[in-house]
């Protein structure tokens, strides 16, 4: 890889009840690699927040950053990443990392076909096992201790829609995990049929956690091949 004043900055946007430490070990090899990366905490992991407040969040980083940006997005990170491009006039192409890439009008829950209820109470709980939801293909030990720093996600998050979709407007690129417990890889693929271009990498939930070498260079190929 060469380095160049037209190389993008990565924003790396993480998933539900996650925060940034997820991207400590990517960040790691991409900095090594000559990559620029920042990251955000997203408000709604820890508190009462929705997606508009999380998509906010993201649109004050990327206001920050002076050239190109390639948002790589994880999980429900998808959706405020969705929301905050559309007014962002620097962002490059926007990365879905089995991610949720839906249209205006949707909502997680709503992917899922599952009602909006005021019984929800104010956090969703993360569904099962997180050890093997999330971090299945990680050593026990680091699984373990990654779980511990899950923290509760906003129910408001979950059923917020979205107002726009800036991947209609901006270029976008799919990563299909393809042993996913979370989020299986036939959904994704339906999600992915939104994107210009689809990509694959083997694995769970979380490969910035167990494969952040090979997922470093699949974002390489993919910002500096966005075609390929």
């Amino acid at each position: 890889m060469t380095d160049g004043p037209l190389r993008p900055t990565l924003l790396l946007v993480h998933g539900a009840w996650h925060g940034a430490w997820c991207w400590e070990k990517l960040t790691s090899v991409l900095g090594a690699e000559g990559w620029q990366t920042r990251t955000v905490d997203l408000p709604s992991a820890g508190g009462r927040a929705g997606v508009q407040d999380d998509a906010q969040v993201i649109r004050a980083e990327l206001e920050s950053i002076d050239g190109p940006v390639v948002v790589v997005a994880h999980s429900y990170g998808g959706i405020p990443a969705s929301q905050a491009v559309a007014e962002a006039g620097n962002v490059a192409r926007v990365v879905y990392l089995s991610a949720f890439q839906l249209d205006v009008g949707e909502s997680l829950l709503g992917f899922y076909g599952v009602p909006v209820s005021a019984e929800r109470g104010d956090f969703e709980t993360w569904p099962g096992d997180p050890v093997e939801m999330f971090y299945g293909d990680l050593p026990r030990a680091e699984a373990e201790e990654a779980a511990k720093r899950l923290v509760p996600q906003s129910a408001k998050s979950f059923s917020d829609a979205l107002t726009e979709a800036g991947w209609h407007t901006v270029p976008s690129t799919y990563i299909v995990c393809e042993d996913d417990q979370a989020l299986p890889a036939k959904s994704q693929q339906a999600l992915a049929a939104r994107s210009g271009t689809v990509h694959r990498i083997a694995g769970g939930h979380s490969p910035f956690l167990a494969k952040p070498v090979e997922l470093a260079a699949l974002l390489a190929a993919i910002v500096l091949q966005p075609d390929a």
